[in-house]
């Protein structure tokens, strides 16, 4: 249970925030579009996540045979659409001409909400059953326990409220989520009011970008896929997720869609982290045919996908020990692997070569010094003292 356990922040965490408070100008969760997705540009990052466990490509085992035919049906089924939209039928040529040379900002203003609909606004038209949900719009994912020294910021996010839980089941949460108002960080939370996420949008402009936006998904999917998985794990059923989709992801740009699933693959005590693409497509073409096909696919995930997902969530939950009293750990830092890609970054504004890992004997040393296990069981071998409960 150990591995599970918020992760207080430290004194010398604490110290550095406000230092770079005290210099800085831009609220740590509203980094600019072009910050924010800075180290998602570098190709590296792709090996970084997969020295971290998680790939963006099919697993060798692949899905099981339930979750693809779950895909199957995400996209089949037909929820009705809006009809006052950018994307009706006759004006709908003049919305991509208008959009098609335009910046980020203006692409998620004009037609996000179209590709990825609103799951906080479907409820406030009516669609009660998505009361328990809540969504974030470019906020740092500042309650997450770090997977590399990167933080998500997903243009948009969609997870559980804290009133979807019952008094009991926060109480058997809280020795994993901590004190989230202060900052804690914790296996099942992104932000301090979403806890398990299940979706993101990322928004781009041009194709090439793209491959952009899909690295900054799986980073964040993965956290959220990671959840669920040490949920499962904490109360032995770990195999009931095993190979199966448990988020998903959209990422577009003025005329193109893709859709992810992501899952893991548990042998044993070996976790890994996969993407499946569902679909990829240009809404633009055959006069828009497939212009409300990513809609639909997300209304399907809201509205058949996620009540069960829920119900999953809870029950596992449910099972959870309510007389554990653990001492919260202190916050841990990046990866050294990762402050060095990081650095590497910083380094090839000047200079464009891509390093040979031999740094100095100085800088080993210094990334040693704040270096931790970063497996997800990485809180349990520091505190040597302890064993598992």
């Amino acid at each position: 249970m150990d591995r599970l356990l918020a992760r207080r922040k430290s004194s010398s965490n604490l110290s550095r925030k406000r230092s770079n408070s005290a210099t800085s100008t831009t609220p740590s969760d509203q980094k600019p579009r072009e910050e924010k997705s800075a180290p998602y540009r570098d190709q590296r990052y792709e090996t970084l996540l997969e020295v971290e466990g998680s790939y963006m490509t099919k697993a060798p085992s692949g899905l099981t045979s339930a979750s693809q035919a779950l895909c199957r049906s995400l996209l089949e089924k037909t929820p009705p659409v809006p009809s006052d939209t950018l994307f009706r039928d006759d004006v709908f040529e003049t919305t991509c001409q208008k959009i098609h040379n335009k910046n980020e900002a203006r692409i998620i203003q004009d037609i996000s909400r179209l590709i990825v609909p609103s799951a906080e606004s479907l409820a406030t038209f009516g669609a009660k059953h998505l009361d328990i949900l809540t969504e974030s719009v470019n906020e740092g994912w500042n309650n997450s326990i770090p997977l590399t020294s990167t933080r998500p910021q997903p243009d948009y996010s969609v997870g559980f409220r804290r009133n979807a839980f019952t008094e009991d089941q926060l109480a058997k949460l809280s020795p994993f989520i901590g004190n989230f108002i202060a900052g804690d960080q914790s296996l099942f939370m992104s932000t301090y009011y979403m806890y398990f996420p299940f979706l993101t949008c990322e928004v781009k402009c041009g194709a090439a970008a793209l491959d952009i936006a899909d690295r900054q998904n799986a980073h964040s999917m993965t956290l959220a896929v990671r959840g669920i998985v040490e949920l499962f794990r904490a109360v032995k059923r770990e195999g009931e997720v095993n190979r199966k989709i448990l988020a998903f992801s959209v990422s577009h740009d003025h005329r193109s869609v893709r859709i992810y699933g992501h899952y893991p693959v548990i042998t044993g005590k070996d976790i890994k982290y996969y993407r499946h693409p569902i679909h990829t497509f240009d809404f633009t073409a055959l006069d828009g045919k497939e212009k409300w096909t990513a809609y639909r696919f997300t209304k399907n995930v809201y509205d058949t996908w996620m009540p069960t997902h829920f119900t999953n969530i809870c029950s596992a939950i449910d099972q959870l020990p309510s007389d554990l009293n653990f001492d919260v750990p202190p916050l841990s830092e990046a990866t050294g692997l990762s402050q060095d890609l990081g650095n590497l970054m910083q380094s090839d504004a000047s200079c464009a070569s891509i390093p040979d890992g031999r740094g100095s004997q100085s800088s080993n040393a210094e990334q040693q010094a704040v270096t931790p296990d970063t497996s997800f069981s990485g809180v349990a071998k520091r505190r040597k003292g302890q064993k598992d409960r």
